[in-house]
């Protein structure tokens, strides 16, 4: 199969998917064997094509897939004016420390925050797909240890975890943001 062909498959099943595609995914497409690097040079040739269009094709922590670029999603809101769900800050500082510590059990939440967690949450941050138990810790009780998933770093357009701002930079922003208001 000719190069040129492979790309439009793989543009055309990027397009077609709801969900991120992962490189065995995309290989799948295929009945001859497609090495990674070919691939790899072939997704990379498809975003640069992508480069002056409206929307771009990124890669997250789940695999790849096209999005909006961030310019056009105030005209696109118009279309589904539906508000964002609005977080709690003990909601937030929940999240902010399990992805920056994780793993952590409920009791390093407790000792970070210096409150206690309410356990609607952890159930909310659970529900919303952006943290789960991954063990637990080998210590009296048998804590949970919580990390954030593969959904939560989708979510904020992220690869991995590595690629979260500094804390440093989160809390200048929010000392900015309580300044202003």
């Amino acid at each position: 199969m000719a190069a040129s062909l492979i790309k439009k498959v793989l543009e055309a099943a990027l397009l077609a998917t709801r969900e991120p595609l992962t490189t065995h995914d995309m290989k799948k497409l295929f009945d001859e064997e497609l090495s990674s690097e070919t691939l790899r040079k072939l997704l990379d040739q498809i975003r640069a094509e992508w480069a002056e269009r409206p929307v771009e094709l990124v890669q997250l922590a789940s695999g790849w897939r096209f999005r909006t670029r961030a310019e056009f999603l105030p005209y696109l809101e118009r279309l589904n004016p539906e508000k964002p769900p609005k977080y709690s800050r003990a909601v937030l500082e929940t999240l902010a420390i399990i992805a920056y510590r994780q793993p952590v059990t409920r009791g390093d939440i407790e000792e970070i925050r210096g409150v206690a967690v309410n356990p609607n949450v952890v159930k909310t941050l659970e529900e919303r797909g952006w943290i789960d138990v991954v063990g637990h810790r080998d210590t009296p009780g048998r804590p949970a240890l919580f990390a954030t998933t593969k959904q939560f770093l989708d979510d904020l357009g992220l690869r991995s975890v590595s690629e979260l701002p500094p804390l440093e930079q989160i809390s200048q922003t929010l000392e900015l943001t309580h300044e202003n208001q």
